[in-house]
């Protein structure tokens, strides 16, 4: 890719040509309008007008995927819907290294445009100016194990449950029980932040206490990530309250704080940043509109996010298991240096039962392994919950067949007997 070239690739549907419509889009997106415009010289378009550089034809519809698509003036009869992948080439001069302006060129006006009927960004490729503007993680994967402690299997992590209702003091004994049965890292919901009923300053007291303590007895520090999901000022005081009781992980609800507030926040931190996605369905579910996880964590990326959340396979929301598995891909694919690769958030209604095929489908164990029902709803206590699952991937990793590895294993024997049954 030219260093002056900004990268694109999309799905689109429309009923007029595909080229045409292609055009309508690159021309809506750079230097064009409806009409031709005084000013809008021949020179000027060769300049700054984006290119349709590729048109690769998928299936045709006879409805459209979307409502409010303009049909062809003299079409005749029912009009059919092609779908197609193309790609558009942006002058990286239109905009420079800015991803405010970059989201407003890729994702703006173009998903309204009446001449297409679905239109999904699906990956990027930026130039390397990007790379040198914006930080990128500060911890990523190397340094998140350095942080945990764990350096040879997942890190094994879960959610205070119930989400919200807890006082701090009750926050810090769910805290308790998990650190001492060895758990590596938990984390706020993210309806948790700094409510009225949990304060998050008292909240990060509590907490830390418990942490430091189990800490200084064991030498095994928990990783909690504090939800300090607020206003920027707000974030960045929250921030230095986590830093200064000895925490190591925040948490930040990305689409809450958006790009720029992610960037101060990383601009001022020292933790790892770990990056909830919640919303993502508004950008993910259709597969005719919005963004797909390739190109969206680039941006996250970008600013700082040290671990990003990637859903889990067989999960209790929409997602098929081949995304999730492009997901964790995309997070471990260096974007302009080798080390600026995020830690995969593996989460939603995960247990022990899905490690075998998560390996195999992805042949990694730099990721986080969450699960909220699946160790605190152990029959066995959360203890055994957290047992279960470091059985579960040690049986993964082996190549054991999960039911035989649990013979030995009460724990994982039990959470087999529980949670197969409910799924």
């Amino acid at each position: 890719m030219s260093h002056c070239t900004i990268l694109a690739r999309y799905r689109i549907e429309t009923c007029l040509p595909v080229e045409q419509a292609a055009e309508i889009i690159a021309g809506e997106q750079s230097s064009g309008t409806f009409l031709p415009v005084p000013g809008e010289t021949e020179e000027l378009k060769a300049r700054a007008r984006a290119k349709v550089t590729n048109i690769a034809l998928l299936e045709v519809a006879d409805t459209p995927g979307l409502p409010g698509g303009r049909k062809p003036k003299a079409s005749a009869g029912q009009p059919r819907y092609q779908r197609a992948e193309i790609t558009l080439a942006f002058p990286f001069a239109n905009l420079g290294a800015n991803l405010p302006t970059l989201v407003a060129t890729v994702c703006g006006n173009l998903y309204e445009l009446a001449d297409h009927t679905g239109c999904k960004l699906l990956d990027l490729e930026l130039p390397p100016a990007f790379g040198e503007k914006y930080p990128g993680p500060q911890f990523g994967v190397g340094g998140t194990r350095r942080l945990a402690g764990v350096f040879d299997r997942p890190l094994i992590g879960t959610i205070v449950k119930p989400s919200v209702g807890l006082s701090p003091e009750q926050t810090a004994g769910v805290v308790r029980e998990l650190a001492e049965a060895g758990i590596d890292f938990i984390k706020d919901d993210e309806l948790q932040a700094d409510g009225p009923h949990c304060p998050l300053r008292e909240r990060v007291t509590a907490v830390m206490r418990v942490v430091n303590q189990i800490a200084d007895r064991t030498g095994k520090k928990v990783m909690f990530a504090f939800n300090i999901t607020d206003d920027l000022e707000a974030m960045l005081r929250h921030h230095d309250a986590v830093l200064a009781a000895g925490g190591t992980c925040v948490m930040v609800s990305l689409h809450s704080v958006g790009l720029p507030g992610l960037l101060e926040l990383r601009r001022r931190c020292a933790l790892a940043i770990h990056g909830h996605r919640n919303g993502w369905g508004m950008y993910a579910r259709h597969p005719l509109l919005g963004v797909e996880y390739p190109a969206w964590q680039k941006l996250w990326r970008l600013v700082g996010a040290d671990h990003l959340h990637v859903n889990g396979l067989q999960n209790k929301f929409w997602e098929p298991d081949e995304s999730v598995v492009r997901s964790i891909q995309a997070c471990r694919t260096p974007m302009f240096r080798p080390d600026d690769i995020v830690m995969p958030v593996v989460s939603s209604g995960q247990w022990g039962g899905q490690a075998p095929e998560t390996y195999r489908l992805t042949g990694t164990t730099d990721l986080m392994y969450v699960a909220g029902g699946g160790i605190m709803a152990h029959p066995l206590g959360p203890a055994a919950g957290v047992r279960a699952l470091q059985q579960a991937w040690e049986a993964a990793v082996r190549g054991i067949d999960l039911n035989t590895y649990a013979e030995t294993r009460p724990e994982l024997r039990e959470a087999i007997r529980t949670f197969e049954r409910s799924r």
